[in-house]
């Protein structure tokens, strides 16, 4: 069972970290290009999509599998801490950031008629809704790599003892 549940853990934790990395040199840079209306009538939609089934079973289960694979660590001190910092950074930097960061912003942006805005609002949510959102999307980004590199630092430490 450890070695399916540490593959699932690793599967699930690129794909998650990939998700964010591929989000901050695509998405974010194409939407900086775009007019005012049309970036958040897009977030919007973004936000709407993501909530989706594939999403959170990547999302969630990378936290879930990286807290299994720290108690599944009975006989090797360093990979359970290793394991551990791992999904303390996962928790905090990637899901608590996301849940008290992004999701508030979300649901901020969904609860606007950004159709009844002139120009000035939309510009001023805009820029407030944006430097925010990539701000704590940042951190979320850089947390999940680190708890990535944690994770494959932890494969490593597994071939050596």
């Amino acid at each position: 069972m450890k070695t399916s549940v540490f593959f699932i853990t690793v599967l699930l934790n690129a794909l998650s970290a990939g998700f964010f990395f591929a989000w901050s040199v695509s998405v974010i840079l194409g939407t900086k290009k775009v007019g005012d209306l049309t970036y958040l009538e897009t977030m919007q939609s973004i936000n709407k999509e993501i909530l989706n089934p594939v999403f959170f079973i990547v999302f969630f289960g990378s936290l879930i599998t990286l807290i299994l694979n720290a108690a599944l660590q009975n006989n090797n001190k360093l990979m359970f801490w290793l394991l551990l910092t791992s999904a303390i950074i996962y928790l905090i930097g990637t899901f608590g950031v996301t849940a008290f960061g992004n999701v508030p912003l979300n649901n901020e942006l969904d609860a606007l008629d950004i159709k009844a805005l002139n120009i000035n609002e939309l510009k001023s949510f805009r820029d407030y809704y944006e430097s925010n959102w990539n701000q704590y999307h940042n951190i979320r980004t850089l947390s999940n790599m680190i708890s990535f590199i944690l994770l494959l630092i932890s494969i490593f430490i597994q071939k050596l003892f």
